[in-house]
């Protein structure tokens, strides 16, 4: 099955450094810590954890704004805690395969993928032909054209930034109020 979605990459980058430096066990505080954040703003922005990635995570969303708000959510709230780490995010939408229930196939999940190998430091990248709709409070500002690994000619991209707005539900009502029959 064929399914459009947003899929993001996200990486800690400047892991395998700190790890040399600072040992595993001060890397694995960091990845812990990362990890809770990570886990904290895809269920406040409704996107998927599809997959762990060592230093990073393969995040899937239905709705591409929602995805893009993660991603400067996701800065935003690890900057401090992860510090002296960074983290660096790709994103591309389109139309991929559905496999075996769990894994997602395509040329969009690819894409995510390269431009998050491609981003430096703190940086979301995105191509600029997937763009939809930018939520509230984001800029799209131009990069140019990237040759990606496995991509037949460049692809113009854009490095996303500012803070999208505040997430308008509050779940903890969900908890708290009366449940509808």
């Amino acid at each position: 099955m064929r399914v459009p979605r947003t899929f993001v990459f996200v990486d800690l980058s400047g892991f395998t450094n700190y790890t040399a430096a600072f040992g595993d066990d001060a890397a694995g505080r960091i990845l812990g810590a990362f990890r809770t954040i990570v886990r904290a703003v895809a269920s406040e922005r409704g996107v998927r954890i599809a997959k762990w990635l060592g230093d990073g995570c393969m995040v899937v969303a239905v709705d591409q704004a929602d995805a893009i708000a993660f991603v400067l959510d996701l800065d935003q709230r690890s900057s401090e805690v992860c510090a002296p780490l960074t983290v660096r995010s790709g994103l591309a939408t389109g139309h991929a395969l559905l496999f075996e229930g769990d894994d997602y196939i395509g040329s969009a999940v690819n894409m995510a993928s390269r431009l998050c190998d491609h981003a430096k430091g703190v940086d979301a990248l995105m191509p600029t032909m997937h763009i939809e709709r930018l939520p509230e409070g984001v800029n799209a500002t131009s990069v140019g054209e990237v040759e990606l690994r496995g991509f037949p000619g460049p692809i113009d991209v854009v490095a996303l930034t500012g803070v999208p707005s505040p997430i308008d539900a509050d779940t903890e009502d969900l908890w708290t109020r009366t449940p509808f029959i």
